[in-house]
């Protein structure tokens, strides 16, 4: 990390206390002693390997587990305040991800599901998932969907033609589903639970009457494709499931209902792009600090080619487009936090399109920087190009979102 500017990160943080630096600096030190060695080595490999019992994607994992970061943001401590406990959840995911976001994702998933059971105030489920000590997964993303499956707001997500590829149906006490998740589906074929959305199979109101399950995946009738091979992001598992009527017993059942169901989908996805806001800083102040490393280094004219007005101009741009970004994510995720039942939708999303376009603009600059070598996989930026393109359709694809959000206006 270049040391000017993390000192300047530090003086805008003026709430930071000893404690939660020490934790930034714990983050710092694993993402670049253990994440980026250990993404350079996984994004080349093929993604069967990279989820194999013998790859070193477990040992990554077993190294996180030490860092005690294990269900974020409760792990933070009581000692904080609401508002310093977000902050210092955006502090560690933006180092995290400046390590390598795909595995930070990873990692983070593991042993969620206590806390998703925590906020829909089921303890039983708190209790059952604790003892599995497993990755989990968000099983919302379809085949025959794509972000229309979170248009919440649009009048076609309660066209009874427009069901989804999941469908529900309850048998007694249980339910039964069947159907299948998209290979989009983040540690699709390495979770060992997931919080599943589903439609019922009679419903009338298109994907607005549908259920939410959170489940472990070893019932009968549960399935996994293979892993995703993809351009970004390599080093996050994702793949296909499937449910071959599976049945789901009521224990494992949180809500339904068209007139509940579509506000759970949209706190989902409010919650995630916040999310993606605060990880997609980081990938965006990697690839800043990479650019400014080599202006440094790189020497052409006779003098390192920071000393050009153009490279100088071309580096404060992306720092300023980095600051700004960072200050808005911060500012969304401590109001998101603040306010009972969270911010509206619509600033959410400029959360994560903001991070998300401002992550892939940097990168993009950083290349140029770069100029041939910046193609090279022998250099990190090519990997953080393709890392921050992914990131625009994730979570919901950014014109998506932003035409969902009129609908709030």
């Amino acid at each position: 990390m270049d040391t000017e500017g993390d000192a300047m990160d530090i003086d805008l943080d003026l709430t930071l206390t000893d404690e939660m630096l020490a934790i930034r600096e714990s983050c710092h030190r694993f993402a670049e002693e253990v994440m980026r060695p250990l993404a350079a080595k996984l994004d080349r490999m093929d993604p069967e390997a990279v989820i194999a019992k013998d790859s070193p994607l477990w040992e990554g994992l077993e190294k996180y587990k030490a860092l005690g970061l294990v269900g974020m943001p409760e792990c933070y401590g009581d000692d904080l305040s609401p508002a310093q406990r977000t902050l210092m959840h955006s502090i560690v995911c933006e180092e995290l991800a400046w390590g390598d976001v795909g595995l930070f994702i990873t990692y983070a998933l593991y042993n969620m599901a206590p806390g998703i059971a925590k906020a829909y105030g089921r303890p039983d489920l708190v209790e059952f998932f604790r003892q599995r000590n497993e990755i989990c997964c968000l099983a919302l993303t379809e085949p025959n969907h794509g972000s229309d499956m979170v248009a919440f707001p649009d009048a076609s997500f309660r066209d009874p033609k427009g069901r989804s590829d999941l469908r529900a149906r309850r048998d007694g006490d249980d339910f039964i589903l069947n159907g299948q998740k998209a290979a989009w589906v983040s540690t699709g074929t390495i979770a060992g639970s997931g919080i599943v959305f589903a439609t019922y199979e009679n419903s009338k109101q298109g994907r607005a009457d549908g259920a939410v399950f959170l489940m472990p995946f070893d019932l009968p009738g549960v399935s996994r494709g293979k892993p995703l091979d993809k351009l970004g992001q390599r080093t996050l598992n994702q793949g296909e499931i499937f449910f071959d009527n599976v049945r789901v017993p009521r224990q494992f059942f949180l809500m339904d209902g068209p007139d509940v169901y579509p506000h759970v989908l949209g706190a989902t996805l409010r919650d995630a792009n916040i999310a993606m806001g605060q990880q997609f800083i980081g990938v965006a102040r990697a690839a800043y600090e990479h650019a400014l490393a080599y202006a440094k280094e790189r020497v052409q004219g006779g003098v390192p080619i920071i000393q050009h007005q153009a490279v100088k101009l071309r580096l404060f741009n992306m720092f300023s487009k980095l600051t700004a970004a960072r200050s808005h994510v911060r500012r969304i995720a401590m109001a998101n936090a603040a306010k009972e039942g969270g911010v509206p939708f619509p600033y959410a999303a400029t959360a994560k399109i903001v991070s998300t376009q401002t992550c892939l603009d940097i990168a993009h600059e950083a290349i140029t920087l770069f100029g041939g070598y910046g193609l090279c996989r022998e250099y990190p930026v090519e990997k953080l190009f393709r890392d921050a393109r992914a990131s625009l359709i994730e979570d919901g694809e950014n014109t998506m979102l932003a035409l969902m959000s009129v609908s709030h206006f």
